[in-house]
């Protein structure tokens, strides 16, 4: 396992130096990281560092897979370098990394392929990805406690089905359910902080959604009801919070602002939050969930289809962040979501076909080697590693991939439609690790045969794709030839060591896995 300081180091030095770096932040999965001079940038160089699973160079952001765990202790460790580097040691290494990177091969740079560039130009929208990287952060953080609680609420279910330990499940049920009951609580904490306020201020407001006193408001001629608006209005509450808390520190002469700014933030932003954000946001989240009810109780296997198809490409992108708050949405006012397990199958199909290439190219050591590091993170729904370093390089596979998860899309879209909904009862995991975590209109029996048919589906038809029409004749060329013992041993150098070899004909890097893949 990297260590995580040197790793962090190693990254500071790549991207140009503390001073090179505007922004840091992270998902699940992903370091991203806001540079201010793109020159100053020794992508290959990153690529190439020991625990870097990808780096994808979008403009003047920097998307770093480095895998669950690993990120949260990276970006830690940074964001402490960066306040320790001295600026102008950040320079000279700034100018270090500059140097490096300009001695890119031609066979580096066409190896990316037109895929890596199209995910360029995807994220050129900076406004756009900004807001849905603002918008997903308020979410993430929550992501380890909602798996947590959703486990125990679906350990709690089985029991209580089975009639097992009758004692055991009130005390389950209350491990599970006090986090959910608070979750608008937190959302508003979250947001607070995402848009410049004080966190508990957001936290307040957000409280204010699940006050029991909520029912003896009328607004309108409604009256309204406990966690009414839900996470949406939370949401909105707590960045109303935000902006109205930054507003009054301005004006506030600092003598009184300890008592003005917290109460004047908390009336007015409650006092709009109760009189107009709790009636909008519980319109716009019961549509949500009628919405996405209706699409796969109505369009069944044929919206599955789609969605199960369109996702590799939605992580490819990373707007798939965008559809947490949706998720979100959706467990809090029904009590899972129907869209994960549908949105899961591209990652089984992708699955699929890498199972596919293994067995089709099984004497390239360094396809091989690069396959069989990333699969058990893609078989607990980790698919970032698979999609930059095996599919995407090679092209097709990444479209084989994708139909193998629109037919298993549509095998749970099926079950949707036949009126066995499959849903998961909380957000973070996919593949095998949602699992335990699945629940729908039918009990947990037929939520598990639902998702695992898809899953079977998305496999075999990701691999039988691969196998027929997933490798052209100059890819399957290339490959083939790299299979040769010499092209292979020089191609395990290049993994272990994770640089170029220094033949006469080098191995050509395509992504941070350090792959020979032909373009």
């Amino acid at each position: 396992m990297p260590d995580a300081q040197q790793l962090a180091q190693q990254i500071l030095d790549s991207v140009g130096g503390s001073a090179n770096i505007a922004d840091v932040e992270n998902c699940m999965t992903r370091l991203r990281v806001e540079v201010v001079s793109e020159e100053s940038v020794a992508l290959d160089e990153l690529k190439a560092t020991d625990g870097v699973m990808a780096a994808i160079a979008a403009g003047s952001n920097l998307q770093i897979v480095l895998g669950p765990g690993l990120v949260d202790r990276v970006a830690d460790d940074l964001e402490a370098l960066r306040a320790a580097a001295p600026a102008a040691a950040a320079g000279g290494a700034g100018a270090s990394s500059a140097a490096g990177a300009s001695g890119s091969s031609p066979e580096e740079l066409a190896a990316r392929g037109a895929s890596i560039k199209a995910t360029a130009r995807a994220r050129s929208d900076g406004r756009t990805m900004r807001a849905i990287r603002k918008i997903s952060a308020i979410f993430i953080p929550l992501i380890p406690a909602l798996i947590a609680c959703g486990l125990i609420a679906g350990i709690n279910g089985i029991l209580t089905n089975l009639g097992w330990v009758p004692g055991v499940t009130p005390f389950l049920g209350v491990l599970s359910s006090g986090f959910l009951s608070l979750l608008a609580v937190f959302v508003g904490m979250n947001a607070a902080k995402e848009f410049g306020g004080t966190p508990i201020l957001g936290g307040a407001v957000g409280g204010i959604i699940v006050a029991a006193g909520v029912a003896n408001v009328t607004v309108f001629g409604e009256t309204l009801a406990p966690g009414q608006g839900g996470v949406l209005g939370a949401m909105a509450g707590g960045i109303l919070a935000a902006y109205v808390e930054r507003f009054m520190r301005r004006v506030t002469p600092d003598v009184i602002a300890l008592i003005v700014v917290p109460t004047v933030t908390v009336l007015v932003a409650g006092s709009v939050t109760l009189g107009i954000l709790m009636s909008v946001a519980g319109v716009v989240s019961v549509a949500i969930g009628t919405a996405a009810t209706w699409l796969l109780a109505n369009g069944g296997a044929f919206a599955g289809f789609v969605l199960g198809g369109l996702f590799l490409p939605l992580v490819m992108t990373g707007m798939h962040q965008g559809l947490i708050p949706i998720h979100t949405t959706l467990i809090d006012q029904t009590g899972w979501t129907v869209l994960l397990p549908v949105l899961a199958m591209g990652g089984a199909g992708q699955i699929g076909a890498c199972i596919a290439l293994w067995v089709r190219f099984r004497s390239n050591a360094s396809l091989v080697r690069t396959i069989r590091g990333a699969l058990p993170a893609g078989f607990l729904g980790v698919g970032e590693p698979l999609i930059y370093g095996v599919t995407l390089p090679l092209g097709r596979p990444f479209i084989t991939a994708c139909i193998g998860g629109a037919f298993g899309g549509g095998v749970v879209g099926l079950f949707d439609q036949l009126g066995h909904s499959v849903g998961a009862i909380a957000i973070g995991a996919s593949d095998l690790s949602l699992i335990p975590l699945l629940n729908g209109s039918s009990g947990y029996g037929w939520a598990l045969l639902g998702y695992g048919s898809g899953l079977i589906v998305a496999y075999v038809v990701g691999f039988v794709a691969t196998v027929l029409f997933g490798v052209s004749a100059s890819v399957k060329a290339d490959l083939e030839e790299q299979s040769a013992p010499e092209a292979a041993d020089n191609a395990v150098s290049s993994v272990v060591h994770n640089k170029a070899s220094d033949s006469a004909e080098p191995a050509r890097e395509t992504t941070a896995a350090a792959s020979p893949f032909p373009r």
